[in-house]
């Protein structure tokens, strides 16, 4: 069995109401990140995890309307909500991505699947350091990891980050696939803010019936060439992830993209 794809939904405040309903083009933003989240490599289920409380029933009935199994948990607890919907897909590896990341690169993440066993790693991301434009973030670990993180976090702030305490157990080898750099991680491709609608449904416009399955390339092309969507949501550029000091014991050599002549 291949792995299993984890996007949580609804995790943590945000600046924008209902973000995963905002429309990219003729899809909500949940419904663009669902249907990536099914191209990438060596995937086999796609799961998105929603909290159980009443206001994100639409986000789950989204989520079901693009045919894919739904997980509800508890809203206070994002590390138990995960854990809960890795044990109920019956999951042995998840790769865990956000809602707020619609337009997930298949091929990167699927980099980063392919990592974690090229490694022999316990965990596996490309945000340490984060060289990729953010909004491509994404994770690969056991199940068997998961279930031990749900048992053994115990601060707020681990079982909200829900891999805290895997990014820093000193005891997990972990690798990671880096980006190109050289600017492109200013670039911001998250959905958390009005700022950050306006310029993800100003790409969706510019590259129209593309939009859907634009690579990330091709959206670093776009951003290059018009330099005034990106300008957009400039101001919203998390430069904390920048400057981390979080490190992966193994780091892979800068992926390039390959822009057109």
């Amino acid at each position: 069995m291949g792995a299993t794809v984890i996007i949580q939904a609804g995790s943590g405040p945000s600046a924008l109401a209902d973000r995963e309903l905002v429309y990219l083009g003729d899809r909500t933003a949940l419904a663009c990140g669902l249907e990536r989240a099914r191209r990438i490599p060596g995937v086999d289920l796609v799961v998105c995890a929603v909290p159980d409380d009443r206001e994100h029933d639409l986000i789950a009935e989204e989520a079901c309307d693009s045919a894919v199994m739904v997980v509800r948990g508890p809203a206070a607890d994002p590390l138990g909500l995960v854990a809960q919907a890795a044990r109920e897909a019956g999951a042995s590896v998840v790769v865990r991505l956000t809602s707020q990341c619609p337009v997930i690169d298949p091929v990167i993440a699927g980099g980063v699947l392919a990592l974690l066993t090229d490694a022999r790693a316990d965990y596996a991301s490309n945000t340490m350091p984060a060289r990729f434009p953010h909004g491509l973030d994404c994770e690969a670990f056991s199940a068997l990891l998961l279930d031990e993180a749900d048992r053994k976090a115990d601060t707020l702030a681990e079982r909200r980050s829900v891999t805290g305490w895997m990014r820093r157990n000193p005891d997990l080898t972990r690798a990671n696939l880096t980006g190109p750099g050289g600017g492109l991680e200013h670039l911001r491709w998250m959905l958390e803010t009005p700022e950050d609608a306006a310029f993800l449904q100003a790409v969706f416009e510019e590259l129209g019936e593309k939009a859907l399955t634009a690579t990330a390339a091709e959206m670093a092309a776009l951003c290059l060439r018009r330099p005034d969507l990106s300008e957009l949501n400039a101001d919203r550029v998390d430069y904390a992830r920048l400057v981390s000091p979080e490190r992966a014991s193994v780091e892979t050599r800068p992926m390039r993209f390959p822009f057109a002549a």
